[in-house]
């Protein structure tokens, strides 16, 4: 497996002006890791100009969660305090995405070796090629893979003077990169007379998007104390810094 990391961006956008409690979005670019379980099937080996396979089977995704922080300055200091912090669940881990069943035409006659490779649609290979072998029937490959993905999360608070507030709601959306199969004939595997084809299939189209629905409101301290929200992966391992957005009633 090939791991490609991508620099974390994060950024809070205010989404309304001049009004209290408004909500704000705010985003950051990762790498989610996926699990691909893809069914291959052939039929025709030695037909011309090459066989027909067959793909489908599932992708499960990473998980994503948020991490809601309630803090405050020492007075008379910089230091920040964490006063009370709650996770909540953006995306089960595990969430799966059907791969669409659909029939690749090779173009390599007389019963070639066949590879398969994933990427992203722009170039960048996921994984290595491997090896399927000669006219395949039910071979199952799975690979674990790093796909670009793009979170938004609104935040809105309310109550930032109730004595066991603010309350915090986030909801938003998750973008994914592409995903795709590239499978590859070649009818010897030495020597220099090799002929060879490739087709592509794509898994997950690129901007494919996800709705995270909304989380129910949860309480933090009293005392109008800053807000920070910081994205995880589904294994709680952090996505960057806390993203700080400022007083509750400056939100």
């Amino acid at each position: 497996m090939k791991r490609r990391f991508v620099p974390v961006a994060a950024a809070a956008i205010l989404a309304a002006a001049g009004l209290a409690n408004a909500d704000q979005q705010i985003s950051a670019n990762f790498a989610m890791p996926v699990h691909v379980n893809a069914i291959v099937d052939e039929s025709g080996c030695q037909n011309h100009p090459g066989p027909e396979i067959s793909m489908g089977g599932e992708i499960k995704l990473g998980g994503l969660k948020a991490r809601v922080i309630f803090s405050n300055n020492k007075k008379g200091t910089h230091t920040v305090v964490v006063l009370s912090k709650f996770d909540v669940t953006l995306l089960m881990a595990g969430q799966g995405i059907e791969i669409p069943k659909q029939p690749v035409l090779g173009g390599v006659g007389g019963n070639p070796y066949i590879y398969l490779q994933f990427h992203d649609g722009k170039g960048n290979d996921l994984s290595d090629e491997v090896l399927l072998g000669r006219c395949v029937q039910g071979l199952t490959v799975t690979a674990d893979l790093l796909q670009d993905a793009l979170a938004h999360a609104n935040v809105h608070s309310e109550g930032c003077s109730n004595r066991k507030g603010p309350f915090v709601t986030l909801d938003g959306d998750l973008v994914l990169g592409g995903l795709h199969a590239r499978f590859i004939f070649r009818n010897n595997v030495k020597g220099t007379h090799t002929a060879e084809d490739s087709r592509d299939v794509a898994i997950v189209m690129d901007g494919s998007k996800i709705v995270l629905p909304k989380q129910p409101s949860r309480g933090g301290v009293g005392g109008n104390p800053l807000i920070s929200v910081q994205f995880l992966h589904g294994d709680n391992s952090p996505i960057g810094e806390p993203i700080l957005l400022g007083r509750c009633n400056q939100l």
